[in-house]
């Protein structure tokens, strides 16, 4: 899609060209400002009921008298934030899918600047707008006509309108790519289907990358990766990509992603309702590869290195058991009490394999826990780390990327859950705080470096009529990992 700003002086809204100019208005009352054909449309609309000045309220006038354009679409944002911008966005932008609008140009219907924040906003929501999953469904809808969106802005504000759909655009790039990875089904993206998709964004990319496979594996001694990759018939990869855009002594960002690309439970098996959603289990793979699309695009002033450790959690004869232990890449032992908390025995050694890089912070990303879902629900991740000043660098992101995470408790106290009278530790401790002790067993892997860890598990795909991956969180990420450079 093609992403643009354009300069229009106050009163050109109507004579702008273009298949349907989208005007998202904020406040109670048509602002002053606004151009006299839209305003009176807006004004009649009002007067006979069909439109309010309430968040979620949309009209729609095709042909509209003293419009240059042939639709226009007016969405009440409620609010004057980024947030109720985008929202608003979408909802307008809902209005045209399915007509034969091409190029939609997008203005604020209120006096005010036009911020970085909302050109990015815009790319994103745009991009959302048109996404159609069509692996696998050959009966999905046609590709949506929209190809070009124009975001109205004054002189002053030209710039920073640019910068914002530039960095939009690579961002809602990543979340599409990690959309697609997700949203395939488990025999098509496969561990191996991960890989080459690592190899295919190297190659576009210019990046450096290394796939591991099992005997890598087995000789660098990841003992609790390799435990839970053997009950597949799927052969297993640790993939490792490399985005250099700094001196080589500069320590890199490294992002950590959880690639279960299918969750069965292993022996410690789960229930067949929504088990078909365990093919998302490998979001936090998805996502970091799609940071590293976004990043690769932005091209910023610093390293990053994406580490993934891919693999199916089966319950085959060779699978492991409850009770048994393994050893980790770190030397650690685990009593492993339940298989079906299994992302955190390939995150470990993952964590672990960072250490070679001497990264500056390590952020893994997973959907680690039910428990996070419990105590969050479908709109914060949960984000923990015992570093304040990452904390609030990765909240900064949040707040910025709108890919809003939550702080969780990290006490030493919930460390005590995970004693084991067998091993060094259990995987896994009382049901009760579950999202802190997966944390806090990761946490056991970090000790050599700065760490943050966000569980994913209900942000990362929608059920229901909605069914699908998200891509987040891949605009906290990529702001986050931007944050870094210089």
């Amino acid at each position: 899609m093609d992403f643009r700003h354009q300069i229009v002086s106050a009163g050109a809204l109507s004579g702008l060209a273009a298949d349907a100019l989208l005007v998202v208005i904020h406040g109670d009352a048509v602002d002053s400002s606004l151009d006299a054909p839209i305003a009176a449309a807006i004004t009649d609309a009002v007067a006979h009921g069909d439109f309010q000045f309430k968040a979620g309220r949309t009209l729609y006038v095709h042909r509209p008298a003293g419009i240059k354009a042939a639709r226009l679409v007016v969405a009440a944002a409620g609010g004057p934030t980024v947030r109720a911008f985008k929202t608003a966005l979408a909802q307008g932008l809902g209005q045209l899918k399915g007509l034969g609008a091409k190029h939609v140009a997008v203005a604020l219907g209120n006096a005010g600047p036009v911020t970085e924040q909302h050109g990015e906003a815009l790319a994103t929501a745009a991009s959302d707008a048109v996404y159609v999953y069509r692996h696998t469904k050959p009966s999905a809808p046609a590709d949506s006509a929209l190809n070009k969106v124009t975001l109205v802005c004054a002189k002053a504000d030209a710039r920073a309108a640019q910068k914002g759909l530039a960095r939009g655009q690579a961002v809602a790039a990543g979340v599409a790519a990690a959309r697609e990875f997700a949203n395939r089904p488990a025999n098509h993206c496969t561990p191996t289907y991960l890989a080459e998709q690592a190899k295919k964004l190297a190659k576009e990319h210019g990046l450096k990358l290394e796939v591991l496979d099992r005997k890598e594996v087995e000789k660098l001694g990841m003992g609790s990766f390799l435990a839970v990759a053997q009950g597949s018939d799927e052969p297993l990869k640790f993939i490792v990509a490399r985005y250099e855009g700094a001196a080589k002594t500069q320590p890199p960002v490294v992002l950590v992603g959880k690639g279960i690309t299918f969750d069965t439970g292993g022996i410690s098996i789960k229930p067949s309702a929504e088990m078909d959603e365990m093919k998302f289990d490998m979001g936090g793979a998805a996502s970091v590869l799609g940071t590293l699309r976004a990043i690769a695009e932005l091209k910023p002033k610093l390293n990053l290195v994406c580490i993934v450790p891919a693999c199916e959690n089966m319950p085959s004869g060779r699978a492991i058991k409850p009770g048994d232990v393994v050893t980790s890449l770190s030397g650690q032992t685990i009593e492993i009490l339940n298989t079906d908390a299994e992302g955190r025995l390939i995150l470990c050694d993952a964590l672990t394999y960072a250490e070679r890089f001497k990264p500056a912070v390590v952020v893994d990303v997973a959907t680690l826990t039910g428990a996070c879902v419990i105590a969050l629900g479908h709109h914060h991740s949960g984000m923990f780390t015992a570093d304040d000043a990452l904390a609030e660098q990765l909240l900064a992101a949040s707040r910025e990327s709108l890919d809003p995470c939550w702080r969780m408790p990290l006490d030493e106290e919930y460390d005590d859950a995970l004693k084991s009278n067998f091993a060094d530790m259990g995987n896994v401790g009382p049901r009760a705080g579950g999202s802190i002790t997966a944390a806090m067993f990761l946490r056991r892997f970090t000790g050599k470096y700065r760490w943050a860890h966000l569980d994913i598990a209900g942000t990362a795909w929608k059920s229901g009529a909605n069914k699908g991956a998200t891509g987040r969180p891949v605009p906290l990420l990529t702001h986050f990992v931007l944050s870094q450079a210089g």
